[in-house]
């Protein structure tokens, strides 16, 4: 619009001097005057406003979030119109931006709401903001101001687990194991008849007493299970063909397991060499384990943001996070591809006292040798090609 006006404004003036006349001139001056005082009144009233950007900054697979601005005119000029334009990604909101034109009266403010659909995992800038406003007569050009972006993060799918038998070293923990090595002297499931050879200490002499003959305690076996999840996200290790549908599917393995490892109150943690958004190094840190939800979250934070990238092999990274683990840790390493590099990496880690549980997801050639080789070296193997292939841990 400024530039047609400009041309308006040259057109009148060569007019005026042409024809001479005064009423000519007149106009020329009342519409010069209009974008002076047009230009001043939308820069003043862009100034005075005032935008917060409200909503819940994570969210679960298909939930829908309200986001809220509320726009406030400090000012005491009144907004004669404002047109206000979101930027947002396709993947939450498919028309990619909203928009909304209203005014505002002199220390005015509105509240304008919409809704962001959280239909894939990630994280997603919401915003910036840009403002558009001019004058009454709109001759002035638009001005525009754009506020910064806020970040939602979007869970992944996590699908509810049950009944995984997983491997640990680590006795006297809260979980019921089969084997009479693992007694847990805290977890008494009984008492029975002394017999010869039983040791004083497992003696119940209160229950003696009461009975007259000398009762000894059984106790539950028990084990801990600190767990760490090792995600291989580098694509270079993935089978070209399902390289983005692998990758995903093994973000959802990951996030069930952690929740599911969390859920019966156990330590997790997680290494991966995806990409990350908000890592200084693009890698993200490992996170050690731990037990509760609010450590979960922070898992499931990471597994939000990652994203499968070329990066360092899988091996490296296990041979570089394994010393930081403590004796007894079980390491559920999720992968696409198997090979004899990992199996000598785990090799290693059996010899530092840790568990390997393989996890293979997506299709890949060789599945039968590599379970082969994984059985006769005892390391535990589940291969994933989808998500219903979880059915055999999923609850009832």
């Amino acid at each position: 619009m400024g530039e047609y006006f400009f041309f308006f404004l040259f057109t009148l003036l060569v007019v005026a001097i042409i024809l001479g006349e005064d009423y000519v001139f007149t106009l020329l001056y009342l519409f010069f005057g209009a974008f002076i005082f047009g230009r001043w009144w939308g820069q003043r009233t862009l100034s005075a406003l005032q935008v917060r950007r409200s909503f819940t900054n994570r969210a679960f697979l298909g939930e829908k979030i309200r986001v809220s601005l509320q726009v406030s005119n400090r000012g005491w000029l009144p907004v004669p119109w404002l047109h206000l334009r979101e930027s947002l990604p396709h993947e939450v909101y498919p028309l990619g931006h909203y928009q909304r034109v209203t005014s505002l009266g002199p220390k005015g403010s509105l509240s304008v709401e919409y809704e962001v659909d959280c239909r894939k995992r990630g994280y997603y800038p919401i915003g910036p903001l840009e403002m558009f406003s001019g004058d009454v007569l709109g001759v002035v050009s638009t001005q525009a101001r754009a506020e910064k972006p806020q970040h939602l993060t979007v869970y992944p799918r996590i699908i509810p687990l049950s009944g995984i038998n997983l491997p640990s070293f680590a006795p006297l923990g809260t979980l019921r194991h089969r084997q009479p090595i693992f007694e847990d002297p805290s977890r008494v499931r009984g008492k029975r008849d002394y017999v010869s050879g039983d040791s004083l200490r497992r003696v119940d002499w209160k229950a003696s007493a009461i009975t007259g003959r000398l009762q000894v305690k059984l106790f539950e076996p028990s084990i801990a299970l600190e767990t760490a999840i090792f995600l291989n996200l580098n694509t270079a290790e993935f089978d070209l063909r399902s390289r983005f549908d692998a990758a995903e599917l093994a973000i959802i393995v990951a996030a069930s397991l952690a929740n599911w490892i969390v859920s019966v109150r156990q330590a997790v943690g997680l290494a991966t060499n995806g990409h990350d958004p908000q890592a200084d190094c693009q890698t993200p840190p490992a996170v050690p384990p731990r037990r509760g939800r609010g450590h979960l979250l922070r898992i499931l934070d990471v597994l939000a943001r990652i994203q499968a990238a070329e990066s360092e092999p899988l091996v490296a990274l296990l041979q570089r996070e394994m010393h930081n683990l403590t004796w007894g840790t079980t390491l559920i390493v999720i992968t696409n591809r198997i090979d004899t590099a990992l199996f000598d990496g785990l090799f290693q880690a059996r010899r530092r006292g840790l568990n390997a549980f393989l996890l293979q997801v997506g299709p890949t050639s060789g599945y039968n040798e590599i379970r082969r080789k994984a059985e006769y070296f005892g390391f535990p193997i589940h291969q994933v090609l989808n998500e219903k292939d979880l059915d055999v841990w999923r609850r009832n």
